[in-house]
């Protein structure tokens, strides 16, 4: 068997946090290789290694001394070499990338060094192999990740490897320069090495014990979720829900690789296991509840417009012109809405009202602001009736005013949108009538 493990910023954070680490990983033999985060927050009002890096580069950048800066990441990690006990010097590493940040090689660059260092750190502590990820991880001329190019060469590598730490975050174009994912990327490292290895699980270890029905900043201890698909978690960590980087789980999604999230502070939790597809029916009706604020809809009016064709294309056109992506388009019989962010179109609004009126010629728009969209998800709903009405007899309870439903073919999912205001009130109704009376 063959487990990949990736382990968070608050998981490395301290000496403290890599020995939990290391027993985890020397718990089970299984645990071939690792792939670590930089260095999170020790405590409340400390600083991640990464925002380190970021200001030390823009001092770099502006032609400012940025040598204390430098001097205060090299000490979070020599703390760290120290507290472990290693005989590990990272002088050569450091004076390297001075004089990278003299030469201002690129704020990809400057980010990566994060992992990159924690990941020699691990090595020397786990006594795994070390491989540099711009050595496997690959993107084109253009920066873009090149995801077959990167599973022949890591595979190929790692097929010579039996443990190994490979960072997280970064890789690299042809000639060597080195590009970083979206913020948090390391998750999706974790999946691209689980696919090369075809591993049989990757876990994926962080400061909670995996996915919750709601967010805790609204719910007061939310009701932990066991299992959840790939296709649930993807509605649901679009929405908001924060604890896998949602680009993730594509590479695994395509091997059918489970993905096990766990807790490295309570190790014996089970955590959340997120599969292709299962018999396991969840506890609820619904898998969990997520959403964003932020957004507003154009309410586009035209007499006969379900009879005019091509005038929804005519609509999509003008934003895409635009470069606004659109969140969600309900309509009706002379009736289309779309939903946008609300701080990309805001200062476009008046080019695209005018372009609407230009191309679509509808007979009227209202643009409506500060609303949120909630979603509520789960594989139970398909085959249980009337969700829809006790999810809108809860609202209507809690006074909130629905500005709009949408729900997918798939009955998977279904949208609410409901003003900023409303928003933790409707999230708090939804929970309550199915996980709290959970009738």
């Amino acid at each position: 068997m063959c487990k990949v493990v990736k382990f968070g910023g608050s998981s490395l954070a301290s000496a403290e946090q890599f020995r939990k680490v290391g027993d985890i990983i020397h718990s089970d033999a299984d645990r071939c290789y690792v792939v670590p985060s930089a260095p999170g927050k020790r405590f409340k009002k400390d600083s991640k290694v990464t925002d380190m890096l970021y200001a030390c580069y823009e001092c770099a950048q502006a032609d400012r001394n940025f040598k204390d800066q430098l001097a205060a990441i090299k000490a979070r990690y020599q703390e760290i070499i120290d507290g472990l006990g290693l005989d590990l010097n990272l002088d050569g590493e450091f004076e390297t990338i001075e004089k990278y940040f003299t030469y201002k090689a690129g704020r990809d660059y400057a980010a990566s060094r994060g992992e990159y260092l924690n990941g020699i750190i691990m090595a020397a502590y786990l006594e795994y192999e070390f491989v540099d990820a711009a050595e496997v991880i690959c993107f084109d001329e253009e920066g873009v990740f090149d995801p077959e190019e990167t599973n022949r060469v890591l595979g190929k590598r790692l097929s010579q490897i039996e443990y190994a730490v490979i960072p997280g975050f970064y890789g690299a174009r042809p000639g060597g320069d080195i590009r970083t994912f979206s913020r948090g990327g390391s998750d999706i490292t974790g999946s691209i090495v689980a696919k090369a290895v075809q591993a049989d699980v990757y876990e994926n270890w962080t400061d909670v014990s995996g996915f919750l029905v709601a967010d805790p900043g609204i719910i007061d201890n939310p009701k932990g979720i066991d299992v959840i698909t790939y296709r649930e978690l993807r509605e649901l960590s679009y929405m908001g829900a924060g604890v896998l980087h949602e680009e993730s789980i594509f590479p695994v999604r395509q091997e059918n690789i489970p993905i096990n999230i766990r807790n490295t502070n309570s190790p014996e939790d089970s955590g959340t296991w997120i599969v292709g597809s299962t018999c396991q029916k969840s506890k609820y009706v619904i898998t969990g509840i997520a959403g964003k604020k932020g957004f507003c809809s154009i309410n586009i009016e035209k007499d006969k417009m379900n009879s005019e064709v091509g005038f929804g294309r005519k609509v999509l056109q003008v934003f895409e012109e635009n470069d606004i992506s659109f969140e969600h388009v309900p309509s009706g019989i002379d009736t289309m809405t779309v939903f946008v962010h609300q701080d990309e179109f805001m200062h476009k609004e008046q080019k695209v009202v005018a372009n609407l009126y230009r191309l679509a010629k509808p007979d009227s728009i209202e643009i409506e602001s500060d609303l949120a969209l909630i979603a509520v998800v789960g594989r139970g709903m398909r085959a249980t009736r009337g969700t829809a009405g006790r999810i809108f007899s809860a609202l209507s309870h809690a006074n909130v005013n629905v500005k709009m439903i949408d729900q997918g073919s798939s009955e998977l999912n279904i949208i609410i949108g409901v003003t900023n205001d409303d928003f933790e009130t409707a999230i708090k109704a939804i929970y309550d009538i199915f996980v709290l009376t959970n009738l």
